[in-house]
């Protein structure tokens, strides 16, 4: 079984590339498996992230999520495979319908079945970017041809996955899960058990679970329920998400993202406390089979700029380092 893996998320949508460059340097830094992008409207998250190996920082990165309405699978295979190339490093994207307002102003319509349309797009794009022929006609796509052959570091292709029909879908049809503000309860009563279910039906191994975790640490002149706010008030106004954590059982409507965020500080979703406080929800979701946790500091960054986001990142990643040593000399 392989070690879980602790990552993070670079937290803009850049308009200059070189404020990528030290968060590239963090991510040696500090020994994070991965720097991770959301995508981005400003510079696009995939040449963004390739600035970097022209820095000669070459680092494993991954984006969470792209939004599919943007590019055709082969694009997105061919833009993965690019990347992981020039990177010298594995890659990982997460792919996802994205909200119907934006699927509309970009298509003219939005999917009439998202979770069936991010099943091909995966589908297509993962087999595409391991180098096969792919001979695929579906309700979205039809897609007859291959990548031209070229060696490069492994590529994973995913979905987002916040309920149980995409985590089938992307179970059946993905390399990696991506969960976003999920509490650890819902990963292994929900969304691990269809990722299975999933795997099962499309003869695969069930795919990486990949958690995406807000946090900021507790410091003099903070607060946490404004910081989660920050951080996360666009996804507590979504249905689709206010959704699924009431499933999970919180208290949360899309019409109150304010209480909404006092409610993901109460119950420990976004993690405001001492490193070590953090180190521990960290865990929570490796005990829960999660394979890679994604830290989001967006939260930190929207309040008080990039500085205090690493001196955040450093001592998270300081603390989680400090119970791995103590909790291996106990056993």
């Amino acid at each position: 079984m392989t070690q879980p893996k602790l990552s993070f998320m670079f937290p803009q949508q850049p308009s200059d590339p070189d404020a990528v460059v030290p968060y590239g340097q963090l991510t040696q830094e500090i020994g994070a498996a991965r720097l991770w992008f959301g995508q981005s409207l400003r510079i696009e998250s995939h040449p963004a992230l390739a600035y970097l190996a022209g820095t000669g920082c070459h680092i494993s990165v991954g984006m969470a999520v792209g939004l599919m309405v943007l590019r055709h699978p082969y694009d997105a295979a061919l833009q993965a495979r690019s990347l992981a190339r020039v990177m010298r490093q594995p890659v990982a994207i997460g792919y996802g319908a994205a909200y119907p307002s934006f699927v509309r102003s970009v298509r003219g319509a939005p999917y009439e079945k998202p979770a069936r349309a991010v099943g091909e797009f995966i589908d297509i794009a993962r087999r595409l970017a391991r180098g096969e022929a792919v001979d695929f006609h579906g309700d979205m796509f039809d897609v007859h041809t291959q990548l031209p052959p070229m060696d490069t570091p492994t590529v994973e292709i995913g979905a987002g996955v916040l309920r149980e029909t995409m985590a089938r879908v992307t179970g059946r049809r993905g390399d990696l899960a991506m969960t976003w503000l999920t509490p650890t309860s819902y990963i292994e009563d929900v969304i691990m058990p269809a990722l299975q279910r999933g795997a099962e039906r499309g003869n695969q191994p069930r795919p990486r679970v990949v958690s995406v975790v807000h946090a900021g640490v507790e410091r003099p002149g903070r607060n946490g329920m404004l910081l989660a706010q920050h951080g996360s008030i666009t996804h507590l106004s979504a249905p689709h998400y206010t959704d699924m954590l009431r499933r999970a059982g919180l208290d949360v409507d899309a019409s109150d993202p304010v209480a909404g965020a006092r409610e993901l500080v109460q119950e420990g979703i976004y993690l405001y406390g001492s490193p070590e406080y953090i180190a521990d929800g960290i865990a929570s979701y490796h005990e829960a089979g999660v394979d890679e946790v994604v830290i989001n500091p967006t939260s930190v960054t929207n309040m008080y700029g990039s500085e205090q986001t690493m001196e955040d990142l450093r001592d998270i990643f300081a603390a989680v380092r400090s119970r791995a040593r103590v909790a291996q000399r106990a056993s």
